[in-house]
This record gives C-alpha cells, structure tokens and sequence, in this order.
C-alpha cells in the first residue's frame, strides 16, 4: 500500500462527496460473495440504506450492529454480486509489519494477514444522518 498523496483535486470537486454518520442497525454475510457484508443503516433517512462492504475478513457482522460508522452517501447505487449498495462506509487500511523471513507479494492486495482494517467511527454519539465535515 503506497504512502504517496494522490493529485491534489479542486475544492468544488471535494464538496460534492455528502459525507454522513450512520448506525449500523443489521449486518450479514453477503449471500453471494466471500468478501463483503451486507450492511442495513440508519441514516437519518425515513427508509434507510444497504450497502455492501468488504470488511468480513476483518468483522463478526454482530459486533457491527450499534456502531456509528462514516458513510459516502452520494455514491450513485450499484450492484455487487446481487445486491444493490447505496453508499459507501469509509475505512482505513493499516499494513502489518512483514514478518521475518516473508516477502511482499507484488502487486497484490494484501489479505487479512498483512492488514488491518478499521471501519471510520465517531467518539461519541450523533444523530443519524449528522453531516461530517
């Protein structure tokens, strides 16, 4: 995972990402794919939202259920594997120190060996929906 600082974007474009603090009310395995959970918030919305995540390798879906998480909530819907995901929750993605005697494998993701990954919380608690700024 590469420490270098991606093109600088102009602030108009920043602005236009809704960033949002949300409740996980429900999370699952996702039924057709190893990688991802389906996730059921509360988003201060009447309806809610799905989203997809990839964060199995790293969560017991049940540990989730409270947690007030940062959320895309702009992103356009799409399908994974089936499901509809409306947004996206943030993380961060730490690299483990290399153990002795291992290599880096190229350009490879790194698994849940070489990482960490820690979904985006607040310190304490927001009204759903809360805008993140």
């Amino acid at each position: 995972m590469s420490t270098e600082a991606l093109p600088n974007v102009k602030f108009e474009d920043f602005a236009k990402l809704d960033f949002r603090v949300a409740t996980i009310l429900s999370a699952e395995p996702h039924p057709n794919a190893d990688k991802l959970l389906k996730i059921r918030l509360d988003d201060g919305t009447p309806e809610g939202r799905q989203v997809c995540a990839g964060i199995k390798a790293w969560y017991d879906p049940a540990t989730l259920v409270g947690t007030q998480v940062v959320i895309v909530a702009n992103l356009e819907p799409r399908q994974l594997r089936g499901e509809v995901s409306q947004g996206m929750i943030l993380a961060a993605s730490d690299l483990k120190p290399l153990a002795e005697g291992t290599a880096a494998s190229g350009d490879a993701k790194p698994g849940v060996d070489e990482r960490d990954v820690v979904v985006l919380t607040v310190a304490k608690p927001v009204k759903p929906g809360s805008r993140v700024s």
